[in-house]
């Protein structure tokens, strides 16, 4: 779902709203993905609702994790990304900690982390799925659409959806006509008008 679109040109597109403010590591070189947003609120240091998420994920879905002070603390590992995998899931954002990160990597399943470590999580918390969640400054409720590529990540609410798409795909094609007058010699100085502003 809209995965051909540039994370950038979908969060300009929208007004600048729904950047998910967060370092991330890209765990699959070269992957891209989005969806709807199935948020999960793990216990602090603990992935038990990680382990609850995927008897509730359908295909398609992106699992949007966090605790509530998020922390380099392992939510996902191998075996928890080959569950998500086996259903369906097209895409997990960790605001939290990866490991297994080279069998992550050949597993294929695209997901974004925030830290990259060993330290593992415990299973005891409750917390919740499907409720909405912060993640890097951004709230991403059930349903809403979360875009993932190299540049990092953004949310755009599920009402806003298709006006912000079909404007992406607008501004997806100016940028490919500015794009073919740059290669031909012209200057963005000239185009966008900004001489008047220093000259």
């Amino acid at each position: 779902m809209s995965s051909e679109l540039a994370v950038a040109t979908v969060y300009e597109a929208a007004s600048r709203e729904g950047l998910i403010d967060l370092a991330l590591h890209r765990i699959v070189p070269g992957s891209r993905a989005a969806g709807p947003a199935r948020p999960v609120m793990c216990g602090q240091g603990d992935n038990l609702m990680v382990h609850a998420a995927m008897a509730h994920a359908r295909p398609g879905d992106v699992l949007v994790l966090t605790m509530p002070d998020p922390a380099p603390v392992a939510l996902v590992g191998d075996l928890l990304a080959t569950q998500a995998k086996a259903q369906g899931v097209a895409a997990i954002l960790v605001d939290g900690a990866v490991r297994d990160a080279e069998e992550l990597a050949a597993l294929g399943l695209p997901i974004w982390a925030r830290w990259i470590r060993v330290r593992g999580a415990a299973k005891d918390v409750a917390g919740t799925i499907d409720e909405p969640v912060t993640v890097g400054g951004a709230t991403i409720r059930r349903g809403d659409l979360v875009l993932l590529d190299a540049d990092g990540a953004a949310v755009v609410a599920q009402e806003r959806v298709e006006e912000v798409l079909e404007a992406a795909r607008a501004r997806e094609e100016q940028e490919r006509v500015k794009r073919a007058k740059l290669q031909a010699g012209e200057l963005s100085y000239d185009l966008d008008n900004l001489r008047a502003r220093v000259e």
